[in-house]
């Protein structure tokens, strides 16, 4: 239907370019974080540097002479890493053996369509021409499988280990002023998010190629094989993101309920035992998870796009270029975010802390008008002006222009989606000012207003989403709704930078607090995390709105492959799937939230325990035991990720085999369509409270001041909303999105098997 711009050689050359760039980038911008020194010789002997100690700092800061204050930093921040790398280890150990597991269960589900056979087959969509046997589509698939787990986790765990990395310099450089601390925690962040892109861009890329050795023509069975890649990354996401949510709110809420609320001290406080868990639990549940969880919404997109090119003209045609036009897109947004980074660390320097939450919402606003721009030179150098995309049996006619408006749709979504989420999150507009006002008559009337406003907050995102769908749709049937997803996750960089800053900057407030330094230190700490909490709800909203177009992406691949003509939910079999969908992030959300129910209550008795037990801890003159309540968290989080990781991973298959395709189609659509709305309405609520609680200890305007200080019965009020919410927006609520994600690729994955073998109870019935 014509050629492209691009040359095949071109985007051969450009996909692993861009991907190298980025990692080059991360390296540098860690390269300029390591520059803040945490060593007392390093400090003494740059006293006029960038980086060392100026009679300004001297002025500012107490105690600064002796450098204690440096060494605390470092001894902090040495027990954080421990810890945080203790823990993913130890997950990592157990993960390592469900993937081994499930790697099998892949091989030998796929392997059984066919009897184990080698010969060749007549191709699925094609009955004319010979496919590679369904045995080489078993073991490609559990390669990629294993390959996207194996990225998955390293993605998380390098993501963790900047954090723990950059947490105590941040507190450092917050001595200089605001803006110093904000680049330091900014460029840590932008670390992980070029490491995650380019990453699994450069993984995926390298995979197809290897794959295409062994299947040459055969694109259908090739990119078949691939989606193992994006089942592989959203399974270690779930596990990563429930333990690590489990984890760090069992501590957090020990720390709170007893720190904050019964004993009238800092959360940060190092009497508080549970305070080291707390700034773990940032790392491995904020910082590891949700790099997991994104790189999985990636891996899965990327995955669905090709799945539906591969049997559309790119795939038939063999062109190579167009078909691996979601890659291209993935390649342009490193080099898009990369210059969106400039603006925030070099081009424009922070100087006061109202410039905080204007400066990183910039970072959207760039990144999404770069990356307009950029679609739509890749849309025209790398697509054919007229193609044909599969849907549902058919060849729908297409334009370039028209893929275009697809990924432009779901980029605008995602802005959208991520302002609601700042407005309704945010303690500088009136919903958040309302819920800390509800404050006054008590805790009751704190829950009813956040309540009401997590179920208002969905309102606009589900039109936006809704929006995105028909146009998308519209234009390119499933493989539209598939790049509008990629669309969104296209400035996925700058969104995971955004994301990880806030963690970092939480932890940064939680070392100057243990460390003892001023007050006016923990205002800025305090104002960078407060920012940075409005930032970790807007990932959250991108990461729940990105879940919903690729579960449904993944849905009409999955339609396809199992060769259903209709999904009519007016039939039992259909309806009876669609209203269990419809339970199971009830379900799956009653599971967490009990787990950290569970964890937080061992938290809080032995924290109540060491400050009645332990002589002088109170007073200062005795330290809290730290790694008790590490293990704790540890082995609660461990214990409780393995029921609701268990419920995701075999509905698929225990409904595909006992009940056929039709019903497990009924139970995609409907978990769907009901953990959209709970996951947003959960993250939001959680959010709003916990800024809710900020903005009456922050205490910078005049009604603020109303409702505080520190330690009121208004502020008690609020750390219960918080203590409330802290499961709701890092536990259940970003959680979900992994559910409706997971499942739909893993219905894809063992969509042959389920055509072949499925609905035994019915056939048994019949």
């Amino acid at each position: 239907m014509g050629s492209t711009l691009l040359p095949d050689l071109g985007t051969e050359i450009l996909i692993p370019a861009c991907a190298v760039i980025g990692i080059v980038f991360s390296l540098v911008q860690w390269l300029l974080v390591s520059k803040v020194k945490l060593s007392h010789t390093a400090e003494s002997n740059n006293s006029g540097s960038k980086n060392g100690f100026t009679d300004h700092l001297i002025d500012e800061e107490e105690s600064v002479n002796d450098h204690s204050v440096v060494l605390k930093c470092a001894e902090i921040q040495t027990a954080i890493s421990e810890g945080a790398t203790s823990f993913l280890f130890t997950e990592y150990q157990y993960v390592g053996v469900f993937m081994v597991a499930f790697a099998i269960l892949i091989f030998l589900f796929l392997g059984s369509v066919e009897g184990f056979s080698t010969s060749s087959q007549p191709c699925t969509f094609d009955e004319t021409r010979m496919c590679k046997p369904a045995l080489a589509t078993a073991v490609f698939s559990t390669v990629s499988f294993l390959l996207g787990g194996l990225t998955s986790l390293l993605s998380g765990f390098l993501g963790m280990k900047i954090a723990t990395y950059a947490n105590a310099r941040t507190t450092l450089e917050a001595r200089k002023g605001v803006g110093k601390a904000f680049i330091t925690a900014f460029r840590s962040g932008a670390v992980m998010g070029f490491l995650l892109a380019a990453n699994g861009l450069l993984v995926l890329f390298i995979a197809i190629n290897m794959f295409k050795l062994y299947y040459g023509d055969d694109w259908s069975g090739l990119f078949e094989s691939i989606t193992g890649y994006g089942l592989g990354g959203s399974s270690m996401a779930l596990f990563g993101r429930v333990g690590g949510g489990i984890y760090t709110k069992a501590a957090d809420v020990g720390a709170d309920l007893v720190g904050k609320v019964e004993r009238n001290i800092p959360e940060d406080d190092p009497r508080n035992p549970a305070v080291i868990a707390d700034n773990v639990g940032d790392n491995v549940g904020d910082i590891a998870g949700m790099g997991s969880d994104l790189f999985g919404s990636y891996a899965e997109s990327s995955c669905a796009a090709l799945v539906v090119a591969s049997i559309s003209s790119f795939g038939i045609n063999h062109e190579l270029t167009p078909m691996l036009y979601p890659l291209v897109i993935s390649s342009v947004g490193i080099l898009v975010c990369l210059i969106t980074t400039l603006f925030a660390t070099d081009f424009f320097e922070i100087k006061a802390v109202k410039e905080i939450e204007p400066s990183l919402k910039r970072q959207l606003i760039i990144s999404t008008i770069l990356m307009t721009l950029g679609v739509a030179v890749v849309s025209w150098v790398a697509l054919p002006s007229s193609f044909t995309i599969f849907n549902f049996g058919t060849q729908k006619v297409v334009k370039n222009w028209q893929l275009f408006l697809c990924v432009g749709v779901g980029l605008w979504a995602g802005l959208i989606i991520g302002f609601v989420t700042e407005y309704y999150t945010s303690n500088a507009y009136s919903p958040v000012q309302d819920v800390a006002d509800s404050c006054r008559t008590g805790a009751a009337t704190n829950v009813i207003f956040g309540l009401a406003l997590g179920y208002k907050s969905v309102i606009i995102p589900i039109f936006a989403i809704a929006l995105s769908i028909f146009v998308s749709f519209s234009f390119a049937a499933m493989y539209g709704i598939a790049v509008a997803a990629l669309g969104m996750l296209s400035t996925i960089a700058t969104g995971l930078a955004i994301d990880a800053y806030g963690p970092i900057s939480d932890n940064a407030g939680g070392i100057a607090e243990m460390a003892g330094m001023s007050h006016r230190i923990r205002e800025r700490t305090d104002a960078l995390d407060a920012a940075g909490n409005t930032t970790a709800a807007i990932g959250k909203g991108f990461a729940i709105g990105s879940a919903a177009l690729v579960s449904l992406a993944l849905f009409g691949a999955f339609v396809s492959r199992a060769a259903i003509t209709t999904v009519d939910v007016l039939t039992p079999k259909v309806f009876i799937g669609l209203i269990v969908g419809a339970m199971l992030p009830y379900w799956f959300s009653a599971m967490t939230m009990k787990s950290v129910g569970s964890a937080a209550l061992k938290m809080v008795e032995e924290v109540r325990r060491q400050f009645n037990t332990i002589p002088g801890l109170m007073e200062g003159t005795a330290k809290p035991d730290y790694a008790t309540c590490v293990k704790i968290s540890t082995d609660a989080s461990i214990k409780e990720m393995i029921p609701p990781g268990a419920l995701v991973m075999l509905t698929p298959l225990i409904v595909g085999f006992f009940f056929g395709v039709e019903t497990l189609s009924g139970v995609l659509a409907g978990s769907l369509v009901s953990g959209v709305q709970i996951a947003i309405s959960a993250s939001n609520t959680g959010g709003a409270w916990d800024n809710a609680k900020k903005y009456i200890e922050a205490g910078a305007s005049e009604h603020a001041r109303s409702l505080g200080p520190k330690g009121s019965d208004c502020h008690k009020a609020a750390v219960i909303g918080d203590t409330i919410g802290d499961p709701l927006k890092d536990t259940s609520g970003p959680s979900l999105n992994i559910l409706i994600k997971l499942m739909a690729v893993e219905s894809l994955v063992f969509a042959p098997f389920f055509a072949t073998h499925g609905g035994l109870l019915f056939r048994i019935w019949s």
